[in-house]
């Protein structure tokens, strides 16, 4: 076998039998990041709110926000398989007045919104991660952004009624920084821990933003999930088992300059 054809099966199969949780799988990122494992020879398990349980499709009725649901969620994957290998936090609940103004935030959202995602992070990494030590074991991939690594540029939202919500650029930046202490706290358990940071990625938002945010990025478009996925998969196989702590950006260049 050539070397060609050698690394064309380590990609193919680099997740192969590797239990792996998405949250919000059902989603844009979700659905891609579940795709790329399936196509990697990776057993992918949705836990996503909107979707009934059948674990022999690999989907998990699962609140993010529930402890008795992440628990749940949790004990199903480990009946089933006795392992947990990976872990995507990728879900993005939110409140039903996401997107205000930075002066017309009511600061009782601003709470329940950072409670609803970044504390969710928390409590199932805490979780995922009691599981992984056991094994000795496991990676955990945080979606976080590239609003938790630089300042809004919020012309790009000039002609638009869009903005960016203040609660977003906190929850990204604390999440980050947040998997550097976990990756630091159980690196001694064999578990790797990293982020991943999506710049803006297109779905079908106002033709007036998606063209100020091209004519910013260097790469002159907007990113697409298919973008993001295949890295988050490399982060999940043993390829990567010595990546740890770190922020990949994918973002077409916007942080470069």
């Amino acid at each position: 076998m050539d070397a060609g054809c050698i690394l064309m099966n380590l990609i193919m199969y680099s997740l192969k039998d590797k239990v792996i949780i998405v949250t919000g799988g059902s989603g844009l990122l979700g659905n891609a990041f579940i795709k790329q494992i399936v196509s990697e020879n990776g057993i992918a398990i949705n836990a996503d709110i909107n979707l009934p349980t059948d674990i022999a499709q690999g989907n998990i009725e699962c609140d993010i926000t529930n402890q008795n649901s992440l628990n749940n969620m949790l004990n199903i994957v480990l009946d089933k398989y006795g392992k947990i290998d990976g872990l995507v936090n990728n879900a993005y609940p939110r409140t039903g007045d996401w997107g205000l103004d930075f002066e017309e935030i009511p600061i009782d959202s601003w709470r329940e919104n950072l409670d609803m995602q970044l504390n969710s992070c928390f409590s199932l990494c805490q979780k995922t991660l009691r599981i992984m030590k056991d094994q000795k074991f496991g990676s955990i991939v945080n979606i976080a952004s590239i609003y938790g690594v630089v300042g809004p540029d919020f012309s790009v939202y000039d002609g638009t009624e869009m903005t960016m919500p203040a609660a977003y650029s906190a929850i990204k930046g604390a999440q980050i920084n947040f998997t550097r202490y976990i990756a630091s706290y159980y690196g001694k358990y064999n578990i790797n821990i990293n982020c991943v940071s999506p710049g803006g990625i297109f779905n079908e938002q106002n033709p007036t933003f998606v063209e100020n945010y091209n004519k910013k990025v260097p790469m002159r478009r907007m990113g697409t999930p298919e973008d993001i996925s295949p890295t988050v998969a490399f982060l999940l196989s043993d390829n990567a088992k010595y990546i740890t702590g770190q922020n990949v950006i994918i973002d077409g260049g916007w942080t470069a300059i």
